[in-house]
């Protein structure tokens, strides 16, 4: 008799145990599924939240006009004089290295014309960017020197500000590799896209 009490006893903690452990699952079941359902609904917010700032930061972002304020001004002496000088090389060939009406290159062009009105300046592109003072592109007028960047990070590539249209648009004359010494605007997306700063040496 005793024996079978035991038994049932036994039987009845061990369905006891058996019961709790299958509802302790059940619940750690159901708390983390809600947790993970809490956890989901919380990162679809934070990445609708992410969503809408880069929408905002990207509608914020402006292209950039490369325009003049002034238009074009009556030309100083000097600047008649480096333009002068500039435009008998229009047509010419580009030439690397070279400085004469037979083939030219772009700081060659600007190295000529500039001599005419008395100003030596360095033969290298990148050295010509020391020379003058800074001028920002709303600043720029007749005769200052645009200068690019057309193979990589560093300045390889010059120019003068040859005309400033009424709506501020900027021509400036240079020698191109593909076409030799020809008039083009800072509007081109290549050059605009090219463009690094501008100076005044006159």
């Amino acid at each position: 008799m005793k024996k079978r009490n035991i038994f049932y006893l036994v039987l009845l903690i061990f369905s006891i145990m058996m019961s709790s452990c299958a509802s302790y699952e059940t619940k750690s079941k159901k708390n983390s599924s809600s947790n993970r359902h809490i956890y989901n609904k919380t990162a679809s917010k934070k990445n609708q939240k992410r969503k809408k700032t880069t929408t905002a930061s990207s509608k914020k972002k402006k292209t950039v006009t490369l325009k003049s304020n002034k238009t074009a001004s009556p030309r100083s002496s000097d600047v008649k004089l480096v333009l002068t000088e500039a435009e008998k090389y229009k047509g010419t060939p580009y030439r690397y290295g070279g400085n004469t009406s037979s083939g030219i290159d772009c700081s060659g062009l600007v190295c000529n014309a500039f001599q005419k009105a008395g100003v030596k300046l360095p033969r290298r592109s990148i050295d010509i960017s020391n020379k003058g003072s800074s001028v920002s592109i709303s600043s720029v007028k007749e005769g200052d020197l645009l200068f690019f960047a057309t193979g990589g990070g560093s300045i390889n590539h010059v120019g003068i500000v040859y005309n400033i249209v009424s709506s501020g648009e900027i021509f400036f004359i240079h020698a191109s590799t593909s076409k030799g010494v020809i008039v083009s605007s800072l509007k081109e997306s290549y050059w605009k896209g090219k463009f690094v700063k501008a100076k005044r040496v006159l």
